[in-house]
């Protein structure tokens, strides 16, 4: 079965090429999360203003933590200052803030002000914009096991169906299309449930290097797919 399609509805950006984009400026590190920080708000609030209705990205994944402590801090510090203070940005543009992946292992400070922003945001019907934060593909699949076990569901009952009913947020749909930065062609533990009739684009450009007009791109080249289910 194969499918035209206008506009998908849950876009998912694979954030790579900030380290690569600070080594090339012959900047630290630190300044090439803070410009991809830049490029993130504009190429996520441009995806939902052209009628994408879920946007998610690829912030931290469960094996960032490997990076050095000086650069995991300042990650964070990004983080927080997107849950903290352009919160007011998502309220202007009417779009819902969420945060998926563990809680395990961020900072108190961290947790409240995921839940802060989700709260002040849940209500807003603009599209919805989804922070990808301490994220792994295997780690969400292994947590929807988790609680179809602890809810006591025999073998004979677990289906694909209740499998996506126990994912993180399991509301948002799979990812039509999901897009990875930087030439990298690998989706690095991403969305691996939501993945799985995916389209995919790989862009050379490093992420701070993405504008609102690589957004019209994407969507136009996204219409010229003929989307295939295995049928």
């Amino acid at each position: 079965m194969s499918e035209k399609t206008e506009l998908p509805r849950h876009v998912g950006f694979i954030v790579d090429g900030n380290r690569r984009w600070a080594k090339q400026h012959g900047l630290p590190a630190y300044e090439g999360h803070l410009a991809g920080y830049n490029s993130l708000k504009d190429v996520l609030l441009e995806t939902l203003r052209r009628g994408v209705k879920y946007a998610s990205a690829y912030v931290f994944s469960t094996e960032n933590w490997k990076r050095s402590e000086e650069e995991v801090g300042h990650l964070m510090g990004l983080l927080l200052k997107v849950l903290e203070s352009d919160v007011p940005i998502f309220l202007e543009h009417n779009v819902r803030m969420r945060v998926i992946g563990s809680r395990e292992g961020l900072s108190e400070t961290l947790r409240k002000a995921i839940e802060r922003a989700e709260e002040r945001t849940r209500n807003l019907t603009g599209g919805e914009l989804l922070l990808c934060l301490n994220y792994g593909g295997h780690l969400e699949i292994a947590d929807a096991v988790k609680k179809i076990v602890q809810s006591g569901v025999t073998a004979e009952d677990v289906t694909p169906e209740l499998i996506a009913q126990n994912l993180y947020a399991p509301e948002v749909p799979p990812c039509d299309l999901i897009v990875r930065t930087s030439g990298e062609q690998r989706l690095s533990n991403f969305m691996l449930w939501r993945a799985a009739y995916s389209e995919l684009m790989f862009i050379e450009k490093n992420w701070p290097d993405m504008t609102i007009k690589d957004v019209e791109f994407i969507l136009e080249e996204y219409k010229k797919r003929n989307r295939r289910f295995g049928g």
